[in-house]
């Protein structure tokens, strides 16, 4: 039971950094960011890159590997997606054609072999007789912090303020002098940098390969419908639902079977409640 209270929490701390980060995008553009899981992914191999191939230290790394894949996400918001903002189905096409496009540049530019990205923390901990990672403790503790600095900054500043203010109303925010599309690249970079934050995190454990970024991406948009389109405490709720019932799964049948966990929680979420947990009214 404590393995899987333990385990449960990492997972589920992992997926509320992803799911977050797609959630903020739509509910302040209404736009569906298909490229979600490449800023994971790029997260990874930009930590692979400055680590193994430039020999930096793990801890300048990191920060200068979250602050490119943010730049990555402004320029992307700021050429591909605004001027197609218009149109849902354009914006899901070229979010889609990006995510693409990254995955073959990560397999073109280092192949197809697993990459490894070094640890924070390598020493292993035991807590209530369960022995459990130190990377994954601390990606646990760094997606709490993550989520709750994400949250004091939308309640307690004034572009957080601007921010919740755009997700109600853009035009009447334009109207009161808030620079709307200023905002949509900053929520674009809070997206892509916590993405990236949670590749990172996850990489020293997890595979690195070009492929990496789609299951995350699939998470993510499971744990959104899940929780209700908009909403950021649904998706939490939805992360920890998805995170222990995955944990769960794969202690009492088998770990092949935790995929399918994602795809049975949105069918049962669109059959009993289409509008998820939480749904749009409650965004933030």
């Amino acid at each position: 039971m404590l393995q899987i209270l333990i385990y449960g929490a990492v997972s589920s701390a992992i997926y509320a950094m992803l799911a977050v980060g797609f959630t903020l995008i739509f509910g302040v553009a209404r736009i569906l960011n298909l490229a979600h899981g490449s800023f994971y992914a790029l997260g990874a191999y930009s930590a692979y890159v400055f680590t193994s191939l430039l020999g930096f230290p793990l801890l300048i790394a990191a920060p200068l590997a979250v602050l490119l894949v943010a730049g990555f996400g402004v320029l992307m918001e700021r050429f591909l997606v605004r001027p197609l903002r218009a149109s849902q189905l354009a914006v899901l096409m070229i979010t889609l054609a990006v995510s693409l496009a990254v995955e073959q540049a990560l397999f073109i530019t280092f192949g197809s072999e697993y990459r490894n990205v070094p640890s924070f923390v390598a020493d292993k901990l035991t807590i209530g007789g369960v022995d459990i990672g130190g990377q994954r403790l601390l990606a646990l503790v760094m997606g709490v912090l993550v989520l709750l600095l994400l949250w004091l900054f939308i309640q307690r500043t004034r572009l957080g303020a601007a921010i919740l203010a755009v997700s109600q109303d853009p035009e009447a925010a334009q109207y009161m002098g808030i620079p709307t599309n200023r905002i949509f690249s900053i929520v674009m970079a809070i997206s892509a940098g916590t993405a990236a934050l949670a590749g990172i995190l996850v990489s020293p454990f997890l595979t690195v390969q070009p492929t990496m970024g789609l299951l995350p991406m699939v998470k993510a948009f499971a744990i959104v419908i899940v929780g209700g389109l908009g909403s950021i405490p649904g998706s939490i709720i939805a992360s920890l639902i998805l995170g222990y019932s995955e944990t769960i799964v794969a202690y009492l049948i088998s770990t092949s079977w935790t995929e399918l966990v994602s795809l049975v929680a949105v069918v049962i979420t669109l059959m009993i409640r289409p509008a998820g947990i939480l749904g749009r009214r409650a965004a933030f």
